[in-house]
């Protein structure tokens, strides 16, 4: 159980951080994140915040201009991952005093 991976893309569907806790080959990545990426994009406001794919599922959020998407496990609650990703956001947010896309691609060590 836990968190597979967590992706960090813009609106216009650029990555600006991923970070994997299991092993895939990067070509297998690449093609995973441009699908993953598409289907969370397409989302309108009014659909829900996670999605199945796959064999797990995904829980994102937009904040401004980008996406916080995490893959966990089929039977991981949802609603703790959204709030895991908006302590994240907040913890950035104060870390940063005012966070935005170019400190998460710049100074994030």
């Amino acid at each position: 159980m836990g968190i597979k991976f967590i992706l960090l893309v813009n609106k216009q569907g650029q990555t600006r951080l991923s970070q994997y806790y299991e092993h895939k080959d990067v070509q297998q990545r690449c093609e995973d994140e441009a699908e993953i990426i598409r289907k969370c994009l397409a989302r309108n406001e009014n659909q829900c915040s996670f999605m199945e794919y796959r064999n797990f599922k995904l829980v994102f959020r937009r904040y401004a201009s980008l996406f916080f998407i995490v893959g966990i496990d089929a039977g991981d609650n949802e609603l703790s991952i959204l709030e895991f990703i908006h302590m994240a956001v907040e913890t950035l947010d104060q870390f940063f005093e005012g966070v935005c896309e170019l400190d998460i691609m710049f100074n994030l060590e």
